[in-house]
């Protein structure tokens, strides 16, 4: 496998070895919160954009399926970005803590914040509180069963840093996570739960799958020596032919929730241009497949960060239909 450990440049000045390079965080922010910006991974943005899309899609097929859009989405809209922001923040700095024996055994995770010294796990512990009471704050500005679903979302968040101790499937437990938003935004809109965001939901954990275990692979070699278990590993030389089985599920999935979501309200011309939506996400999913090389390391984490594209195609077309 190609090396992806840092500079010594980069370890000099505190920078985790996986950051996109100029990144805000090394280059403006006060050198006292940069740890701290370092583990809510503000100098690696692509997982808050993976945490705050299924919240995106969740609130545009509520709108899709009531077909009423209102000005409180705005503020539901910009709150799933605050929230996503934060409780990514908070997500990683809980994984971080209980990972830290684990990351520093592996090459490219030694050097973050906790296992490098850059700050004490009680010093994480305390940021990790104060960010998630930041988004609770946001969360009460929902209706009560949003807040209901919020809460029930720390059962997973609690979970996943521990999976890939006991199953060979840790990427579904943190699709369980980060697709959760799905539920919460459609929720949020429109005051219940529907078995199109529960679909939709089943969807983003397919996509979870694929995208995470294409990451997961940069760290094959070093979890096999210390024991970690992944999709990466489980798959092995199969994972092409298994991530092409996770797009069609995820694109399938993704239909299927279009469907339940616009055919009983919506016109024919908004269900058409949301279909387009997965079958667009898929394309771009069947890119990354064709470019997906296990020893390339760098490449891999080009692949990962292009997700943040994958995602947005399906929102665009949803909102899109809404309009229609």
């Amino acid at each position: 496998m190609q090396p992806h450990s840092p500079t010594p440049d980069a370890t000099a000045s505190g920078q985790v070895a996986d950051a996109v390079r100029g990144n805000w965080v090394d280059r403006l922010a006060p050198e006292a919160t940069r740890p701290y910006l370092r583990l809510s991974r503000a100098d690696r943005p692509i997982g808050t954009w993976l945490l705050l899309l299924p919240c995106w899609w969740g609130l545009a097929l509520g709108m899709l399926w009531d077909q009423s859009p209102r000005w409180e989405d705005l503020w539901i809209f910009v709150g799933c970005g605050l929230g996503a922001w934060l409780m990514r923040g908070a997500g990683c700095t809980w994984n971080d803590i209980t990972d830290r024996d684990i990351d520093g055994s592996v090459e490219r995770t030694r050097s973050r914040p906790i296992p490098s010294g850059q700050v004490s796990v009680k010093q994480a512990v305390a940021y990790m509180g104060a960010q998630a009471l930041v988004a609770f704050a946001i969360l009460l500005t929902l209706n009560w069963a949003a807040i209901g679903l919020g809460f029930l979302s720390l059962l997973p968040v609690a979970v996943y840093p521990f999976a890939k101790r006991f199953t060979w499937w840790p990427q579904v437990f943190l699709g369980l996570a980060f697709n959760w938003g799905a539920l919460l935004a459609w929720t949020a809109h429109t005051g219940s739960l529907h078995w199109a965001p529960v679909i939709l939901y089943l969807a983003g954990i397919c996509w979870t799958v694929f995208y995470d275990t294409i990451y997961a692979h940069q760290d094959a070699e070093d979890d096999a020596l210390i024991g970690v278990k992944s999709t990466a590993r489980l798959f092995g030389s199969q994972s092409p032919r298994r991530l092409r089985q996770f797009l069609v599920a995820t694109v399938a999935l993704m239909a299927v929730a279009v469907i339940v979501a616009v055919e009983p309200r919506g016109s024919l011309a908004a269900l058409v241009i949301a279909l387009a939506g997965p079958w667009a996400m898929g394309w771009h999913m069947l890119w990354q497949l064709r470019r997906f090389d296990p020893d390339d390391n760098p490449g891999l984490l080009r692949l990962f960060r292009a997700n943040r594209d994958t995602g947005l195609i399906p929102l665009i077309f949803f909102l899109a239909a809404v309009l229609a």
